[in-house]
């Protein structure tokens, strides 16, 4: 079973890659790549597990692998 990861854990992955917040609205976040105003990934806050088809969606999003949250 692939590990699943909460919503704090992605959005320090986002930061530290170069994504900066955008804007809140409800429990949804947004935030984009600096420097690249076309990427542009909704994270869905306060979660303890993102499930793996929204995650795989934040990977499309943000044009990150899953290496990457290792």
């Amino acid at each position: 079973m692939p590990k699943l990861y909460s919503s704090s854990q992605i959005i320090k992955v986002l930061e530290s890659r170069g994504f900066v917040f955008v804007s809140q609205k409800g429990s949804h976040v947004k935030y984009r790549k600096y420097g690249n105003p076309t990427l542009t990934v909704i994270v869905t806050a306060n979660k303890r597990q993102i499930p793996l088809g929204t995650f795989k969606s934040i990977l499309r999003q943000s044009g990150l692998m899953e290496e990457d949250f290792s």
